[in-house]
């Protein structure tokens, strides 16, 4: 098997095992896109979800200090512009929370469930102490979440129509920007995976990454769902 085709495997792998792990299948986001979630139960996840926005450009600042190579620095910085810029990711957000009747201030109250940071947190320390290239590959959820987006855009404008209009931006721009992420990730694990070995560990990477959105939606589930919590009704 040639290189080039031993890496097209190794992408097929990737895509396979993080569909089949993706949080588009967890019973909250099926809620979601059928239509049975109360505002209060939108807006929460609205809020828990912000926390992980807030940690993706200092996650990938993580990676940037792990790597060694300027050429892939001056790559990934990208993605902290995307997040951080005046029309970035986070402030696409903010936009979504003012959308579904939400303040700036709650969004940065930071008033998370538990399980939402440890998720979180977690994903940050990974890409604090793991090597550079698992942080990299650790992204590459980019390869299964458009369909969590197009869900969201079809679905939630349908089933929620009282969330104003100027709230799917973000899923819009994610739909943009998520391809372009998944191409420049893979080519940079192209040029430098180089052993099984770093196979491996950029599979179990992306894999973890896939655990980490899970148990966000297992803490909104249990607490919004299962215990019937209504503080934002």
């Amino acid at each position: 098997m040639s290189s080039v085709d031993a890496f097209e495997e190794f992408v097929n792998t990737l895509k396979v095992e993080g569909a089949k792990r993706y949080h588009t299948n967890h019973p909250f986001h099926k809620l979601m896109i059928e239509g049975k979630l109360t505002p209060g139960q939108i807006r929460a996840w609205v809020i828990n979800r912000f926390y992980y926005q807030r940690i993706l450009p200092m996650k990938d600042a993580a990676i940037i200090s792990n790597c060694p190579f300027i050429e892939v620095r001056r790559v990934w910085i990208k993605r902290i512009i995307n997040h951080d810029g005046e029309n970035g990711g986070l402030e696409k957000w903010l936009r979504l929370g003012e959308a579904v009747g939400l303040t700036r201030e709650d969004l940065f109250a930071g008033n998370v469930l538990p399980g939402v940071k440890l998720a979180c947190d977690a994903y940050l320390e990974f890409c604090k102490n793991s090597s550079w290239l698992e942080g990299v590959a650790s992204s590459l959820t980019t390869l299964v979440a458009p369909d969590a987006h197009r869900d969201r855009l079809e679905y939630m404008k349908r089933y929620y129509p009282w969330i104003k209009p100027e709230g799917f931006e973000y899923f819009q721009w994610r739909l943009i920007e998520g391809p372009e992420d998944s191409r420049m990730a893979l080519n940079i694990l192209r040029d430098y995976i180089k052993t099984d070995e770093d196979r491996e560990r950029c599979l179990k990477a992306l894999i973890f990454k896939t655990t980490v959105l899970w148990n966000i939606l297992d803490a909104l589930y249990m607490e919004y769902i299962v215990r019937g919590r209504k503080d934002y009704e």
